[in-house]
């Protein structure tokens, strides 16, 4: 029975043995950083801008298809649509921005959930001069039924304050946030530095604004909109290559902005 006994834990032994093994080659097959570094860029580079999706920075308000799906989030939030990364409203974000368009989308009057607008006609667009304003939603109507929705496209780097690093994203503004809009294009143009032949507007992404959120009502509802402040210059040329490498990019017709189906800023009870 001894010798018996011996042998079966011997054999039991040689049947764990390859296991251990391949818990030990787990354990010891970790990819070095260098070979990842080595390797940048592999596999991505048939990628285009085509192939690509402009994180969209939104307010969640009641209404944001995002709410229904993640409980955790919750409205006046910040919220990124291709990371899904969010930011506290009053604390808000830094961004930069880098290029402005506007257009005009047409929409269905009772559309359905994800569904595209039936036409987006660009700035140059004589669109909005075919439409009626309705008073009692504000909406700006074709004869055929459907509306116009004015899309102010802000093209920014998001700054992140504790890394340091810089993205793009796209912010867009509507209804009642166009007078933000116009407010923020103004800021832009009317910044002047002193140059070597006198004073000059630089360009847009020379410099820093902060973005926050805060309630806002009327006699039609209440909302949660944007409040946007001057914070100064961009003072690190990576991060201001990278905006301009963005700029260029949409000033290119490289990345262009698609309208997207949201709650709309302005309408009844959006918190």
């Amino acid at each position: 029975n001894g010798k018996y006994n011996k042998e079966k834990r011997m054999t039991n032994n040689a049947q764990k043995k390859p296991q251990q093994e391949v818990v030990e080659k787990k354990v010891d097959a970790v990819v070095p950083l260098q070979d990842y570094e080595a390797d940048a860029g592999a596999g991505l580079g048939g990628l285009t801008n085509e192939d690509l999706a402009t994180p969209r920075l939104k307010i969640l308000m009641n209404g944001s298809e995002e709410l229904d799906k993640d409980e955790n989030l919750k409205m006046g939030q910040i919220y990124n649509t291709v990371t899904s990364q969010t930011y506290d409203g009053k604390e808000g974000i830094v961004v930069i921005p880098c290029a402005y368009q506007r257009q005009y989308a047409e929409w269905l009057p009772v559309r359905g959930k994800n569904q595209p607008p039936v036409n987006v006609y660009d700035a140059n667009s004589d669109i909005l001069s075919k439409t009626t304003r309705n008073k009692d939603d504000n909406k700006d109507y074709l004869d055929n039924g459907n509306y116009i929705e004015t899309n102010a496209n802000h093209f920014v780097i998001l700054y992140d304050q504790k890394t340091g690093v810089g993205s793009p994203a796209l912010i867009t503004l509507k209804a009642t946030q166009l007078k933000k809009s116009r407010k923020w294009n103004s800021m832009m143009l009317n910044i002047r530095i002193p140059g070597s032949k006198g004073p000059f507007n630089p360009p847009s992404f020379s410099h820093m604004y902060s973005l926050k959120v805060k309630k806002e009502d009327n006699e039609k509802g209440k909302w949660f909109g944007w409040e946007i402040d001057l914070l100064g210059p961009v003072t690190d040329m990576e991060l201001y290559n990278e905006a301009k490498v963005f700029h260029k990019s949409i000033a290119s017709g490289e990345v262009t902005a698609k309208p997207e189906q949201e709650q709309t800023v302005g309408s009844p009870n959006p918190f």
